[in-house]
């Protein structure tokens, strides 16, 4: 496994690689890996000659006040997880590489980021676009791997490279769940004994969604209310930033269940934000 810090090194590897024929695929993270990260670098591996993965804790897409400094960070062991699973390139850029002094150009995808993370997080998805971007020239991949976990992330970067005329094939990949349902999350490491119990009411709440919608349940503002509903009842939920049943192309609230919609969720609890979705099926 080689693991690369300088964008120049590791562009001129890839150069390499490309010459000698073969296909790259690309798995971008911040790190602080789990079986979530791990599935999208298997389904990397499975389709193409050779696998990177970044880990790059994005200043950018942080607000103030966010948990940019305390994001949890591990690189020793992420390096471990990686070798294990066979990863023929890691590149860990400092911040100072890809953003150097004087540094003012950025990528924002203006529709699909206004609401939902976009409202929530004002500049996160312009801080996503542009590192996107940038990792996507440097590492040339024929094929990106992002989780379906951050739905409205996966559709930006599909709208960016669809409008910017990238050549790169974005594969979204299903989310991986822990046993009890909750969505696998480097931030979940926040949590409390207490909290990641109750975090878990936001599965529980896909479930009864699910078995409204199956129960005939079509109107997706009663469908929301009734989520609500229910994850009030669990007092470490202080707040629900959203509750939204979306079409699963243009991200705007639907008038009517049809099936194929996604639920999309964000609540806070007091040490972490957590944000969910399903997809709806009749």
């Amino acid at each position: 496994m080689r693991v690369f810090q300088k964008t120049s090194e590791l562009a001129s590897y890839i150069n390499k690689l490309k010459r000698e024929g073969k296909s790259v695929g690309f798995v971008p993270t911040m790190g602080y890996l789990h079986e979530g990260h791990l599935s999208l670098v298997r389904c990397a591996k499975r389709e193409n000659d050779t696998v990177v993965v970044s880990i790059f804790v994005n200043p950018t897409q942080f607000g103030k006040g966010e948990d940019f400094d305390r994001y949890p960070r591990d690189l020793d062991r992420d390096l471990k997880l990686l070798q294990k699973e066979g990863v023929e390139i890691v590149f860990v850029p400092q911040v100072g590489d890809m953003y150097p002094e004087g540094f003012s150009t950025f990528v924002e995808e203006t529709k699909l980021s206004r609401k939902w993370e976009g409202e929530f997080r004002p500049g996160h998805f312009k801080g996503v676009c542009t590192v996107v971007l940038k990792l996507f020239n440097i590492v040339k991949p024929d094929r990106a791997y992002f989780g379906e976990k951050d739905f409205q992330q996966l559709k930006v970067i599909q709208k960016m490279v669809k409008d910017l005329n990238l050549d790169v094939e974005i594969v979204g990949c299903p989310i991986v769940r822990e046993e009890d349902g909750l969505a696998m999350s480097s931030r979940n490491v926040y949590l409390s004994k207490e909290e990641r119990e109750q975090a878990t009411a936001i599965y529980q709440s896909f479930q009864l969604a699910q078995k409204l919608v199956k129960e005939g349940l079509k109107n997706p503002r009663e469908l929301e209310k009734r989520i609500v509903n229910f994850l009030k009842k669990f007092p470490l939920i202080k707040e629900i930033d959203y509750v939204a049943i979306v079409d699963e192309d243009t991200l705007e609230p639907v008038k009517e269940i049809k099936g194929k919609e996604r639920i999309l969720v964000a609540v806070r609890l007091p040490s972490a934000r957590l944000i969910d979705n399903w997809k709806l099926e009749i």
